[in-house]
């Protein structure tokens, strides 16, 4: 996590009243450590119980909640029964999109907003201003391919 973003994190917190605990700090650094796996709060519970064993899955469940709450963290839904979450991205205005794979459940990030167009032509011809979207596909992933 860069200095910026932690900065960033903990004076969110701070205007809400809430202090950067050690338990918070290691619930966010096992995120970070781990942004390309969009975790659940249960994947997030067993990576940080490795790091500090005394942490409770209330606390870790709370943690992420208000982490979601203040927008430090996306909450998304892949379509597998459970909640997701991923690090907030200050500079993007839109949810970027994932892709997929039907076969072994990978998820990547598909980095371009590759829907710009369409939303200014739908707020053109709408009048309908657009303020994010959420995209998924679904496919099979090319390391499923060579198989």
């Amino acid at each position: 996590m860069s200095k910026n973003q932690l900065e960033e994190i903990k004076e969110q917190l701070k205007q809400k009243g809430y202090k950067l605990t050690t338990q918070r700090r290691i619930i966010l650094d096992s995120i970070l450590d781990n942004q390309d796996k969009h975790l659940s709060i249960e994947e997030i519970y067993r990576i940080v119980k490795e790091k500090m064993p005394e942490i409770g899955l209330a606390t870790v469940y709370r943690t992420i909640m208000l982490l979601s709450d203040l927008k430090v963290l996306n909450k998304i839904d892949l379509d597998d029964g459970c909640s997701r979450f991923e690090l907030s991205n200050s500079e993007d205005s839109h949810n970027h999109h994932h892709l997929i794979c039907i076969k072994c459940g990978r998820v990547e990030e598909a980095e371009d907003d590759l829907l710009e167009a369409l939303e200014e032509q739908i707020e053109k011809k709408k009048g309908f201003k657009v303020i994010n979207h959420m995209v998924k596909f679904y496919g099979i992933c090319k390391e499923c391919k060579k198989e």
